[in-house]
């Protein structure tokens, strides 16, 4: 033990480290959105526990400028980052244990797990969504079916379609096998592995696309609730946990699924 060297140490320690760094990241991200996102609005002001929330009075648009882009995309993607972080953390945990058995066998080059290269993959897929999120939200604003300083939709029947559609795909078969991947870390890596830096930020890559795939219309649905509505974005990031984690995950995403469809239906009709 005397003689490895600090970086011996450390990697001896990969999953504590790895670990920590997922809870700091998923921390700050929290703690961005709670602040309010660089929007400079009160994220209180924008929670309510009322569904579907209610319509406020007169039309309120955004000053959509570059800056503004920017603010909301980096909102979107943080928001996606705190909220799915933990449910993806089993994956990226096994994806570090098993580079380093690999490494100490000698299957590897690499003398640094590249798990953060890994995790750089999974969030490029997020980015993605938040980028398509962010033009379907201006989209929307310009139509006049979101409040642009609530960021919750005021068309019953935009909520409603909403809801009606995410209740589906929840029991569509597309939903099933991205959720498989999602729940099975150990099948996903032992079906997608590849070596090296370029191997693990094309496996994030395709882990964090079966992750969208999986959670996209869920996340759609904070245009229905609130995208900067707390009781929204916890309860969904609770969503996604109990649906991927839990053992009775799939059958839960299939009840909720019917759930969701009843909700548009008392939306559309009330």
């Amino acid at each position: 033990m005397t003689d490895m060297t600090a970086t011996e140490v450390l990697l001896r320690r990969d999953r504590l480290i790895v670990g920590t760094g997922a809870v700091l990241i998923c921390l700050l991200s929290w703690w961005y959105i709670v602040a309010g996102a660089g929007t400079g609005m009160s994220t209180v002001a924008m929670t309510t526990w009322q569904f579907p929330p209610p319509v406020p009075v007169g039309r309120a648009t955004a000053s959509w400028d570059v800056t503004y882009w920017i603010v909301m995309i980096l909102m979107w993607w943080v928001m996606m980052i705190a909220m799915m972080v933990p449910s993806a953390a089993p994956t990226i945990l096994l994806y570090a244990r098993i580079h380093r058995h690999a490494r100490n066998k000698g299957q590897v080059d690499h003398t640094v797990i590249p798990t953060g290269t890994f995790m750089a993959g999974y969030l490029l897929a997020w980015l993605a969504f938040s980028l398509v999120a962010t033009f379907l939200q201006w989209l929307l604003e310009q139509a006049g079916l979101m409040h642009a300083m609530m960021m919750w939709s005021t068309s019953s029947v935009l909520s409603g379609l909403f809801l009606l559609a995410a209740g589906i795909y929840q029991l569509s078969p597309l939903k099933r096998v991205c959720l498989h991947h999602c729940r099975s870390p150990a099948d996903f890596i032992s079906r997608h592995w590849r070596k090296g830096r370029a191997g693990a930020m094309r496996m994030g890559l395709e882990h964090g696309l079966y992750c969208v795939g999986c959670c996209w219309f869920l996340m759609a649905l904070l245009f229905v609730g609130g995208i900067m509505n707390l009781v929204w974005i916890a309860g969904l990031a609770v969503f996604v946990l109990v649906e991927k984690l839990v053992p009775y995950g799939y059958s839960f995403g299939r009840a909720s699924g019917v759930l969701m469809i009843a909700a548009s239906g008392y939306v559309l009709l009330v």
